[in-house]
Formats: C-alpha cells, sequence, structure tokens
C-alpha cells in the first residue's frame, strides 16, 4: 500500500510523520483517547496503521491493525468527527481486511464498546459477529469501567457483506 486513491479521498501507510494529525484527530473522536505514544508504541513495534485523507490532504481516519498469530486484531479505528457518517469507517474497514487478507490471515479480531451503536452497526453490516465479552474492558465517565463486545470476521466464511 503505497498511495490507494479513491475518487476525493487516499490511504496512505500510517507513519511517524502522521502521528501528531492522528493524535489531534483521536482527541476529538474519543472521551478516553489513545496518546500519541500509544500510536508510536505501535508503529515501533510493526502494527500496521492505515491513515485516510482528503485529496486536500486532511486526516479523515485512520486504523491501527496488529498481527497475532494467525489473525489480525483491529485495535483502533477512528474517523473525525466532521468526516463521519460519509463511508469513511467502511473504507478503513476494507482496508483493514484487505492488509489482512494479503497477509493470509484466517480473520479479524476487534473489540468494541456496547456504548456504540454505530460502530456495531458497521461491523455487523460488514459480517463480524459478536463472540465474547471482555468485562470492565474500557474506561467509563459514568461507571468505573464498560465492557466490550469481542467480535470476530473469519475470512473463510465471509463471501457476502458489504465488502
Amino acid at each position: 500500500m503505497s498511495g490507494v486513491l479513491l475518487a476525493d479521498r487516499y490511504l496512505t501507510p500510517m507513519t511517524e510523520a502522521d502521528l501528531d494529525e492522528v493524535a489531534t484527530v483521536e482527541k476529538l473522536a474519543y472521551e478516553f483517547p489513545w496518546s500519541r505514544g500509544n500510536f508510536q508504541d505501535s508503529l515501533r513495534n510493526g502494527y500496521y496503521g492505515v491513515c485516510l485523507r482528503h485529496v486536500t490532504g486532511t486526516l479523515i481516519g485512520y486504523c491501527v491493525l496488529m498481527p497475532v498469530v494467525d489473525e489480525m486484531h483491529l485495535l483502533n479505528l477512528c474517523v473525525a468527527p466532521s468526516a463521519q457518517r460519509a463511508g469513511a469507517g467502511l473504507t478503513l474497514l476494507r482496508e483493514a481486511v484487505r492488509v489482512a487478507r494479503a497477509e493470509k490471515l484466517e480473520g479479524m479480531l476487534l473489540e468494541v464498546r456496547p456504548s456504540n451503536p454505530r460502530a456495531i452497526q458497521l461491523y455487523e453490516r460488514f459480517g463480524f459477529t459478536a463472540i465474547g465479552r471482555r468485562k470492565n474492558y474500557y474506561p467509563a465517565r459514568h461507571r468505573s469501567r464498560e465492557d466490550a463486545i469481542v467480535m470476530r470476521l473469519s475470512f473463510k466464511e465471509s463471501a457476502h457483506g458489504a465488502r
């Protein structure tokens, strides 16, 4: 992946040079954001980072992927609040799956907050299914912690859906 053009936006590998912008978007989008250091550590550890930019160069969103044995773990997928509901999340999810398939992995795992129904709907529409829960996984404002729904997409079974 070296810069895939998609109509009015393009995908590029995330690099150290993107991290200030990535951290800014992360803070705008999430109440409990990753730090710039979290992204930096991910890249240094060999995880895949993907940026989605408008043709003007503005960062629209990004994702971070960690290969684990025979599966890809989607650690973070974020779309800037100003760009939400315009297909950016689906574009990033498609690219994440493309990267995992290119690595010949068998599937993808992710965690999502139960309080994030839009993300859950995107993942389900794409073919992910809930396979479990991680208790007290996320920090939360009005309670001490929030569970995570664990979702999985098997590439062997995913011949349908919004890919």
